[in-house]
């Protein structure tokens, strides 16, 4: 196993963010669900135990479909509060798009210590004191005015409502709670759904991968410092607008949005619920830098990226249309009957990633 294999096997199978079946039983939430369901008027079509990018809702009385999504961003907010906002907020919605919906509003709470209380904006704020000459120290409440500041400049671009949220000041962590709900509208009459369906679809990535976002490594044990993904506002606005035409073009088999541990996460999880695998080149990938290596471009986090799933038949069609909205877009691979998702980089394997943890992987 290679250094890049542990660190997004150890996102997948046993970080918690990819994993909170681990600490939350969804069973409990599905009897709920079903029992509620027995006397509501309205529907719940994905809900919390389908491991999907959303939730997804029919209202009473209503022919659309709700869309739904919770995100928080808390540890990266440490060492960079404004962007990590930002990008937390992003990702709901992209979430929420991967679905098949628009994004409408958003609800958000934010804890944090005392607003007089100094905190670290750095990379040394997780050790409460920095090191490296490089962090600012400023109050708690200023640190608040940048996690609004981003969480408000992704939503004025995205065209979304700010209806309400929630702050505490009680809290005593050098990490802040910064929490982000979405919610939106389909705009097709069925949810897309992250799992793979058919081998032989091609695999369409939407947007440029850079080298930001290192989260993964971190949280793996692989790098020392956690460098968040930066914000990319307009972007961001030309990914959805492309991949809802997408959606609305019809002829989507399956959808992801990229966040944490990027094209790897989400191939590796769609092929995985779907019982298939993958074969992915990643020279393929449109990408914002020249050289970036191989392992960058699996698992770095960019932000304003969606891949989609298609027919062959479909995905030059699909690739016009996304394209004539303004983003980069290719074909960098297919579903195959297997049951794990390799990556190459032209002729040169890069990373496989089984179905299952191999022995031994807690670290």
């Amino acid at each position: 196993m290679n250094s890049v294999e542990r660190a997004l096997m150890h996102g997948l199978f046993v970080h918690l963010h990819h994993n909170i079946d681990q600490a939350i039983d969804f069973g409990m939430f599905k009897k709920l669900n079903e029992m509620v369901g027995k006397g509501s008027p309205g529907s719940l079509l994905v809900g919390p135990d389908a491991n999907d990018d959303a939730a997804v809702f029919k209202m009473p009385g209503d022919d659309g479909l709700v869309v739904a999504k919770m995100e928080s961003h808390c540890s990266p907010c440490v060492p960079r509060p404004y962007d990590s906002a930002a990008t937390g907020a992003g990702g709901a919605m992209r979430d929420v798009v991967a679905m098949g919906g628009r994004p409408l509003f958003l609800l958000d709470f934010i804890g944090t210590r005392p607003l007089d209380e100094e905190v670290i904006v750095g990379s040394c704020g997780f050790q409460g004191k920095c090191t490296c000459g490089e962090c600012v120290t400023m109050t708690s409440g200023e640190r608040i005015n940048l996690i609004v500041r981003g969480i408000h400049d992704m939503c004025k671009e995205m065209g979304v409502f700010v209806v309400g949220g929630g702050l505490s000041t009680s809290f005593s962590d050098v990490v802040p709670a910064v929490v982000a709900a979405v919610i939106g509208r389909m705009v097709i009459e069925r949810p897309l759904t992250k799992p793979a369906k058919n081998p032989g679809d091609r695999l369409i990535l939407i947007g440029e991968t850079g080298d930001d976002g290192n989260d993964t490594l971190y949280r793996a044990g692989l790098v020392e410092t956690m460098r968040p993904a930066e914000a990319l506002f307009k972007e961001e606005k030309q990914t959805m607008e492309a991949a809802l035409a997408v959606i609305e073009k019809g002829g989507i088999n399956a959808c992801s949005d990229l966040g944490a541990a990027g094209i790897g996460a989400a191939v590796s999880e769609s092929v995985r619920f779907g019982g298939l695998g993958a074969e992915v080149d990643l020279a393929l990938a449109p990408v914002k830098k020249k050289n970036l290596s191989p392992e960058e471009i699996l698992i770095c986090e960019t932000q304003a990226r969606m891949i989609f799933q298609v027919a062959p038949g479909d995905a030059a069609e699909i690739i016009d249309t996304a394209r004539s909205k303004g983003v980069a877009v290719a074909d960098v691979g297919h579903i195959t009957d297997g049951k794990e998702a390799v990556f190459r980089f032209g002729n040169k394997e890069v990373a496989r990633i089984p179905h299952q943890p191999p022995p031994g992987l807690m670290i």
